[in-house]
């Protein structure tokens, strides 16, 4: 550990710069340069004499913004193209039916109870991944199940929970438009993703 730091000021200021860096970290831009970052720090803090104009900051604010709006509209419509090709040849495999809605599902475990209607509650244990399979929530790796309203879920969820007997076990494949949508869900779900859930319902609470 370094000694640069020994006293609580200087401590805390230190825990600042770190907070300040992971929130850059996260939402980062092509070229940022931390340099420039500190720079206008320091110029912010001491009330110093800007060394970039306001109007030439907000002009680069407005084109890095349109450029990382390009860019992801480019990595939707790949995923969208990715998701609609996976789905096409999932399509083709006998054990996978198709709704009408496009929601793909395979029985994996078929159980003998009740089926619960849309304004009903369930308990289930999942496992949702990508279609590369990258898991992005699982109750199972959790340990405990998880209860959700039936109407309360992702489009996918409410229509195929009502199709299923208490006791069953299906893996869902869930098209964009049934998911997260044109919106994605956190870091973890881009815009435009097709999913995979392995559903077990456990009861009808």
């Amino acid at each position: 550990m370094s000694d640069k730091f020994n006293t609580d000021a200087e401590k805390a200021s230190y825990g600042i710069g770190l907070q300040m860096g992971e929130q850059l970290k996260a939402t980062p831009f092509e070229g940022m340069n931390v340099n420039s970052v500190f720079e206008g720090m320091k110029d912010a803090f001491t009330g110093e004499s800007f060394q970039v104009e306001i109007p030439e900051i907000q002009a680069a604010f407005e084109k890095i913004n349109a450029e990382i709006q390009q860019r992801r509209e480019e990595e939707a419509k790949v995923l969208a193209a990715e998701g609609e090709a996976f789905l096409a040849d999932n399509a083709k495999r006998a054990e996978v039916t198709v709704t009408e809605s496009g929601l793909q599902y395979e029985v994996i475990e078929q159980g003998e109870g009740d089926k619960p209607s849309a304004d009903a509650t369930v308990r289930t244990h999942y496992h949702g991944a990508l279609i590369n399979g990258t898991v992005f929530d699982s109750s199972y790796e959790r340990g405990e199940p998880a209860e959700f309203p039936v109407g309360g879920v992702i489009k996918g969820w409410t229509e195929a929970l009502q199709m299923m007997p208490t006791g069953s076990k299906w893996r869902l494949y869930v098209p964009h438009d049934l998911a997260y949508g044109e919106r994605g869900a956190g870091a973890a779900i881009a815009p435009y993703s097709t999913l995979i859930f392995d559903i077990e319902l456990i009861d009808i609470l």
